[in-house]
């Protein structure tokens, strides 16, 4: 079984959560468009000041969405 890959953007500033969601919506259409599987793309809110945009992958399509997607991050989901 793959392992899940978390890719991982970050925003900062009192508009992060706005960001971070429309962020979120633009993983889920690259997904769609380059017919990619994914597990989940969305949101987490750490504070006002503070969010991040992400999309969890299985570790063989890692490479794609990292060479593609450019993420500040990653971690095992």
């Amino acid at each position: 079984m793959s392992r899940k890959i978390k890719l991982i953007w970050d925003f900062r500033g009192p508009e992060s959560e706005k960001i971070a969601e429309h962020h979120a919506i633009h993983l889920r259409e690259f997904a769609e468009k380059e017919k990619l599987p994914f597990i989940e793309a969305g949101v987490e809110l750490k504070n006002e000041m503070y969010s991040l945009a992400y999309i969890v992958v299985s570790e063989e399509y890692m490479i794609t969405y990292r060479d593609a997607l450019i993420p500040q991050r990653g971690e095992i989901a």
